[in-house]
C-alpha cells in the first residue's frame, strides 16, 4: 500500500474532506498535490474530486460554516476554504465531446471515469485523507520511474485538446528523466497533430511555453519538440541547441531559471505568443544596441546579467565571473553630472543632447571621467 505524507493532509483538510464523508460522498485528493507530494516536490494547489455535485458541495459547506466560491460550478467545481486555504472541488467527470480546444462533460459516478478524462498517467493518481494511493489507471509505475505517457491512446487525448501536446513536452521538463529520453508514442503523436496548435488561443500557448522554459533544465524537452517539429510551430526561428548551453552557464553563474532569459536566447520569433508588457519591454531591452555597460546603469544589473549569459551561452563561452563584477559596479553608479552644471549655455533640446553625450563618454570610459573631465 502506497501511501502520501504530507502536512497538507492535516488541519483544514480534516474537515474539508470530513463534511464529504460524513454526509456519504468520496473525497479524493487528486492531480498535482498526489502527484509532487510522492516525489517530494512542492505542491502548492489542493485539489479534490468527489461524486457528490456542486450544489450539494456548497450546501455541505455553508452547513459548515465553511466559506463557497462557484468558481467553475458549470464545470462541476467549487472552492471551498477552511482556514484561509482554498481547496478546489471537482465533481468526478466524462467527457461527452471535445473539439481540440474544450470539452462538453457530464458529471461521472465513478473514479475510473474521472481518470480517464486526464492527460497523463502521473496526474491520475488519488487518495484519501489518510494518505492512501488510489492508482485506477497504474500511474505509479510511471511516476517513480519519471515517464510522461500519455493516458490509453497518445493521439485520441491529444485531439481531445491539442494543448495537451505543449502540456507533454513541459511535464517533461519539470517530471520526465531525460536519461531514459521522451517517451516514443507521446513524441509521434505530438509530431502528427502540429496543425492543431494553430486551433489555441495565443495565451494559452504563451502560459505553457514559459511555465517549460522555467524548469530547472528545459533543454531536453526544447531540443525533443524540435525533432518533432513542435517548436517550430509555436516558435519559428528558434535555435534549441543554446538552450543546453545557456543552463550550464546559468548554473556556473549561480542564477535562478528564468523563462525569458531562455526565450530571448532561442533567438527565436515572438508573434505566436500573447506577452505581457512588462514582458516584451524586457525582451526589446535585451536584444537592443545599449552596450553591458550602459545597459546595467541605466537598468539595473539583473537585466545586464541576463543579456551577458545569453551573450556568453550565444559564443558558447562560459560566464566570466570578473565581468559580473563589472555590471555590479556599473550598476551601483552615479552619473557626476547634472543639467545644471551645463546651464545657462545649453538649454532645451541642445542640453539634453549634451547630457547624453557626456553620459555615453562617461560610460564608455568604465565611469573613470569626472566632472571636471566631463566639464572640459
Amino acid at each position: 500500500m502506497t501511501k502520501v505524507t504530507a502536512d497538507w493532509l492535516h488541519g483544514p483538510a480534516k474537515s474539508v474532506c470530513a463534511m464529504l464523508t460524513d454526509a456519504g460522498y468520496q473525497a479524493w485528493f487528486v492531480g498535482g498535490c498526489v502527484r509532487n507530494a510522492l516525489i517530494g516536490a512542492p505542491v502548492s494547489d489542493l485539489d479534490l474530486s468527489t461524486d457528490a455535485h456542486p450544489e450539494t458541495v456548497i450546501t455541505l459547506a455553508k452547513a459548515a460554516g465553511l466559506k463557497v466560491i462557484p468558481t467553475g460550478i458549470d464545470h462541476g467545481t467549487v472552492t471551498v476554504v477552511a482556514q484561509n486555504i482554498p481547496f478546489e472541488i471537482t465533481t468526478f467527470r466524462r467527457d461527452v465531446a471535445t473539439d481540440g480546444r474544450r470539452a462538453v462533460v457530464a458529471f461521472a459516478k465513478t473514479m475510473i471515469e474521472d481518470a480517464r478524462r486526464r492527460d497523463f498517467t502521473m496526474n491520475a493518481l488519488y487518495c484519501d485523507i489518510d494518505g492512501v494511493v488510489a492508482d485506477p489507471l497504474g500511474g505509479l509505475p510511471d511516476l517513480m520511474a519519471r515517464r510522461v505517457r500519455f493516458i490509453d491512446d497518445a493521439e485520441q487525448r491529444i485531439k481531445e485538446d491539442y494543448l495537451r501536446i505543449l502540456r507533454f513536452f513541459r511535464f517533461y521538463a519539470w517530471y520526465g528523466d531525460p536519461s531514459e529520453g521522451i517517451d516514443a508514442d507521446g513524441l509521434a503523436a505530438s509530431a502528427q497533430n502540429t496543425d492543431g496548435l494553430e486551433s489555441l488561443s495565443q495565451e494559452r500557448v504563451t502560459a505553457e511555453l514559459l511555465k517549460l522554459l522555467g524548469a530547472p533544465d528545459p533543454a531536453p524537452a526544447v531540443a525533443a519538440m524540435g525533432a518533432g517539429g513542435v517548436l517550430r510551430a509555436v516558435l519559428p526561428g528558434a535555435a534549441p541547441e543554446v538552450l543546453s548551453v545557456l543552463v550550464h552557464v546559468e548554473a556556473q553563474a549561480d542564477v535562478a531559471p528564468d523563462p525569458i532569459r531562455r526565450l530571448v536566447a532561442l533567438g527565436a520569433e515572438h508573434t505566436a505568443l500573447r506577452l505581457t508588457n512588462a514582458h516584451k519591454k524586457r525582451i526589446e531591452l535585451l536584444t537592443g544596441d545599449d552596450g553591458l555597460m550602459g545597459l546595467a546603469y541605466r537598468h539595473g544589473a539583473g537585466l545586464a546579467m541576463d543579456r551577458a549569459l545569453i551573450e556568453a551561452a550565444s559564443l558558447g563561452q562560459p560566464f566570466a565571473p570578473a565581468l559580473g563584477e563589472k555590471i555590479e559596479f556599473a550598476a551601483e553608479q552615479v552619473f557626476p553630472l547634472s543639467a545644471a552644471d551645463l546651464m545657462p549655455e545649453k538649454q532645451g533640446a541642445a542640453l539634453g543632447q549634451a547630457l547624453r553625450e557626456a553620459q555615453e563618454k562617461w560610460i564608455a570610459s568604465a565611469f573613470t571621467l569626472t566632472k571636471a573631465d566631463l566639464l572640459d
